[in-house]
């Protein structure tokens, strides 16, 4: 496994001043009358910190949508501060934060002077339940509002949070959070987020958030909630609806959210098969092509003169990372795209510098090659996984590590026989998998997606036994633009210079419009 070196401890440098010669993004009024501005670029959120709040705010201040990872905070939080917090900027941010009581609370807990000595196992964290322990739901809140805080830190331009449907038990404390350090924005996908509208509005009433949980071969309706007033009580500030964009992969999609307005949403993010991470499964009976790989088709696309009609704003995403998909975007009505790729691979990422290097001497070779893996992930959607030496996407690799499941996002609760709620992961041991009712063949080929992205930001965990997790990178499968900015930057290019590099075939208008250019 190659050398992986810590990516947090890197000091977050001044944003500088907007390239020169990149053209000025278009000043559109915000989607739902809230006169948030409409970003061109909407930064992918890649969890876990990928998108960190150094990422984030080069793009925002760059005059576009900077988005933090919402999935794992509280696990990036713990770590970082039991690494000694190096720069001091998740304190800084802390500092900030409402109730210096609650902060301090999981300072004393994990902060470490100095860091931990090297080899020593991070500390556990409380697990996400349906009632996740109170001590959970601080180091939630905190780990959400901190990342949102950094990105936005000294400037006034807008950030976003990316949190995944399917982890629903980290919800409502996760963007709680996020609401107290002013997000201007939430973005969610993997799943149906017909509920989150309401949440929203909920918590910015300073009223109990919550969305219903899905419970296999569940009887009785149940929900994961969060309470403001419960958790800061006095301390609890006014809070400001951020907007809410939901990522589909159908028109079909779009037009159900859109047709009630309690469950409509502010705007779409219409993501196409080969985008990144977890992806929505083709429409019908599932076929495989020789490669192993999900077969997609015509039923897979939107019809974007549909997504138009509905009136709301809309992003293409998935293989738009070039200028020319930018402007066919522009052209097409979206008002402009959502891309992960290229900054995922930027400089200004959370990844590990070991893990980039290697994706980047890949990708100079032409050997970079990106799979979607049908089983990979334990919630049954496809996932993207780039094919990296020493990583678990080999298969070597994944048959060495142990089947454990510690960190425990993706567990499903399911319903027991004595009614009571239980949790399992088809990425744990099979023999507890099996005992709590899961199907054998649910287990085959399932990775732990939660200790591996921990990795992938130089945050794994090291075990009792000198076991040291193993990374697994995921990236969209559209390299095009990745490969012409390698070729113009050979050392690795920053968040900007891949902004500037989407913008080269598009321009404001007279009217302050985005048009293509000719």
């Amino acid at each position: 496994m190659p050398a992986v070196a810590a990516a947090y401890p890197r000091p977050a440098e001044p944003a500088p001043a907007a390239p020169s010669g990149a053209p000025e993004p278009a000043a559109q009024p915000g989607p739902g009358g809230t006169g948030r501005r409409r970003p061109v670029v909407i930064q992918g959120g890649m969890g876990v910190a990928v998108s960190g709040w150094r990422l984030a705010r080069q793009v925002s201040t760059a005059g576009h949508l900077g988005v933090v990872s919402g999935t794992a905070m509280d696990a990036v939080l713990s770590r970082v501060l039991q690494d000694g917090d190096p720069g001091g900027h998740y304190r800084r941010a802390l500092a900030h934060f409402p109730s210096q009581a609650m902060v301090e609370r999981v300072l004393g807990k994990y902060f470490i002077e100095g860091g931990r000595r090297p080899g020593t196992p991070y500390k556990p964290i409380p697990k996400l339940t349906l009632q996740t322990a109170r001590a959970g739901q601080e180091l939630g809140v905190l780990g959400n509002f901190a990342e949102v805080w950094l990105a936005k830190e000294g400037h006034d331009g807008l950030v976003g949070i990316n949190a995944l449907e399917k982890v629903q038990m980290a919800t409502p404390t996760a963007l709680f959070g996020a609401m107290l350090a002013g997000v201007d924005y939430v973005l969610m996908g993997a799943g149906i987020p017909r509920e989150i509208p309401a949440l929203l509005r909920a918590l910015a009433a300073g009223t109990p958030g919550r969305i219903s949980a899905d419970v296999a071969g569940g009887t009785l309706r149940r929900h994961v909630q969060v309470d403001p007033v419960d958790l800061l009580g006095e301390d609890l500030p006014a809070l400001v609806r951020p907007d809410f964009l939901a990522i589909v992969s159908v028109d079909q999609l779009a037009s159900y959210l859109h047709r009630d307005p309690d469950i409509r949403p502010d705007g779409f993010v219409v993501e196409r098969p080969p985008a990144g991470g977890h992806s929505a499964p083709p429409r019908g009976r599932m076929q495989l092509d020789e490669h192993g790989e999900p077969v997609y088709g015509a039923r897979d696309e939107a019809n974007l003169e549909k997504m138009a009609a509905l009136g709301l704003p809309f992003w293409l995403a998935g293989a738009f990372g070039t200028p020319e998909r930018v402007a066919e975007a522009v052209a097409s009505g979206a008002v402009g795209v959502q891309v992960g790729t290229l900054f995922a691979m930027s400089t200004d990422s959370g990844l590990a510098d070991g893990v980039r290097a290697q994706m980047l001497d890949r990708l100079r070779a032409g050997e970079l090659d990106v799979r979607n893996d049908p089983r990979a992930s334990p919630t049954g959607f496809p996932f993207k996984v780039a094919t990296l030496e020493g990583t678990a996407s080999q298969v070597e690799v994944y048959e060495a590590r142990p089947r454990l499941c510690d960190l425990s996002y993706l567990r499903q609760p399911y319903e027991r026989e004595d009614g009571e709620i239980g949790y399992r992961c088809a990425s744990e041991p099979v023999h507890m998998y099996l005992k709590k009712g899961g199907e054998p063949e649910d287990t085959v080929g399932r990775k732990c997606l939660c200790n591996g992205l921990m990795a992938n930001i130089g945050l794994g965990q090291h075990r009792k036994d000198g076991y040291v997790e193993d990374t697994l990178v995921t990236l969209g499968q559209d390299l095009e633009g990745a490969q012409v900015l390698i070729q113009r930057h050979p050392e690795g290019w920053t968040a900007r210079q891949a902004l500037s590099y989407l913008q080269e075939a598009v321009a404001t208008s007279a009217s302050g419009r985005l048009v293509a250019i000719a």
